[in-house]
């Protein structure tokens, strides 16, 4: 068997008196999405910084396509082919769609920037994602909250991501505009040469997009199984339980 795209074993993280993980260990095979859960506090934001090089783990260790590696800074996550695309998105609402598709990879023609050629390859992206952008000349500011995630996206997998790590990518966002992004993630599973891991809070989308589901609570992952065996109620069940236990203690 191939290694898997991402491998964490046995991961841990303070912050001072504050333990944010304890002993994650998790596992991303290659082409697969993988939707991780948890209440608030769990460590999904700590875990997800860590795989991007933001924050470097007190102990533990990660491999990318079994390789071991220390991540050194999200630059150093990127090069192994590793990126995040959060709630804020990164996108400078000012420029165009195709200014944000190339933003510090910028084409040029010598000293001068070649926006023909990034204008013709951001169409060719968005269309090959099957993204809708009437002109991606048009402000990012003026694109709907659905759009916006689905260029963050396609910036992404179009800077050679082979792990893309999406942080509440449908939050906040209305019944259409959730609907393209889920859409956008099946497209990307089809593909086959993109592995996604996806924080989420709605069950029901995570179950609906991802091959698997992994619970992280109190710094450890609690629960790994297939999407196909699962039920939103029993995700619900497990949230909640564990939350009673803690009004307890």
């Amino acid at each position: 068997m191939s290694s898997p795209a991402l491998q964490v074993e046995h991961v841990a993280k303070r912050f001072g008196a504050l333990t944010a993980l304890r002993d994650v260990t998790l596992h991303l095979d290659r082409g697969e999405v993988l939707g991780l859960i948890g209440d608030n506090g769990a460590g999904k934001s700590t875990l997800i910084k860590i795989l991007c090089g933001y924050h470097r783990p007190d102990a533990g260790q990660l491999s990318v396509d079994g390789t071991p590696v220390v991540l050194r800074s999200v630059d150093h996550a990127r090069s192994l082919g590793i990126d995040t695309v959060y709630q804020g998105l990164a996108l400078v609402n000012e420029l165009s769609v195709y200014h944000n598709m190339f933003l510090n990879r910028e084409l040029r023609i010598g000293p001068l920037l070649d926006n023909r050629t990034m204008r013709r390859r951001a169409r060719e992206h968005l269309a090959d994602m099957g993204v809708t952008i009437g002109d991606v000349g048009v402000e990012v500011a003026k694109l709907s909250g659905g759009q916006r995630q689905a260029i963050a996206v396609a910036r992404a997998v179009y800077s050679d991501a082979r792990i893309i790590l999406l942080d509440e990518p449908l939050a906040a966002m209305g019944a259409k505009e959730g609907t393209q992004i889920l859409d956008l993630i099946r497209a990307l599973k089809r593909r086959g040469d993109v592995s996604i891991i996806i924080i989420a809070h709605n069950y029901a989308q995570v179950l609906d997009v991802c091959d698997r589901v992994n619970l992280l609570q109190h710094g450890t992952v609690t629960f790994d199984r297939p999407t196909a065996e699962v039920t939103v109620e029993e995700l619900t069940d497990l949230v909640v339980a564990e939350y009673r236990r803690g009004r307890k203690e």
